[in-house]
Formats: structure tokens, sequence, C-alpha cells
């Protein structure tokens, strides 16, 4: 691990590569199991993004947005809606968890991590988009 990169929070080399593994799998397993639950696809293309609208709190500012990403984007929420959803048999429910847990893994395994409040593009998973001076 690099100086810069120990202060800043991001994970580097193997462990990185694991986090984006698992994200991976995550998204993977969530696909299987909305697959079984046999719920619509369209449901599924309408609701794949929203989670991204968490980031309309960044025109606040970095801090607020950064929260609100992370709440959008931590795996959390969406294994409570899922699991409720299976619990209480409500499968629209367990379908909007799933749906939301692929998205996470989509976004973890390409890289985008959970953001810091420095800026949108300081991630636990690396610096994302344009630095000055360069590009990512």
């Amino acid at each position: 691990m690099t100086e810069q990169s120990a202060m800043s929070g991001a994970v580097t080399g193997p462990v990185r590569l694991l986090l984006r593994l698992e994200a991976l799998v995550l998204m993977v397993a969530a696909l299987v199991f909305y697959i079984r639950l046999g719920a619509s696809w369209q449901m599924f293309a309408i609701l794949f993004l929203v989670p991204d609208l968490s980031m309309a709190a960044y025109l606040a500012n970095p801090k607020i947005g950064a929260d609100f990403y992370n709440a959008a984007h931590a795996t959390i929420c969406p294994l409570v809606v899922t699991c409720a959803g299976i619990v209480t048999g409500w499968n629209g429910l367990a379908a909007v968890g799933l749906i939301w847990a692929t998205h996470v893994g989509f976004d973890r395994a390409l890289g985008f991590g959970l953001k810091y409040p420095t800026a949108f593009g300081d991630t636990h998973l690396g610096r994302i988009g344009r630095m000055l001076g360069g590009s990512a």
C-alpha cells in the first residue's frame, strides 16, 4: 500500500481485487435469486438505476452527497429489504431488494466504491474520475 492510499483510506492490491470479486458474486447471486423469484424484467429495468438518484444530494455539498450515496449503495439496506420481502411473503418487496443488491454489486464490481465526504471521486476502492493533471 502506498503512503497516499493509506492516508486516503482506499484499499489497494489483492484486497481491492477481493472486494471487487465479492461485489461481482453479490451481483450474480442477486440476479439468480431474482430469476428464481420470477419477477418482472420491466420492473428490473425501471428500478436498476434508482440508487444513483442519491447522487443528486451532491448538489447540497460533498458531505451530504456522500451520506446519501453511501446509504443507497451500502449492502445493508437491500439485504434487509430482500429478507423482509422473503419473511413476509411479499415478493414485490423481495424483488426490489434484489434489484437494489444487483445495482450495488454491479457498481462495486466496476470499482465504484463508497464515498468519502471530501469529493465524489474519493472512494474506499480508490479515486475515480479525472484527477487534476491526469486521469484516474
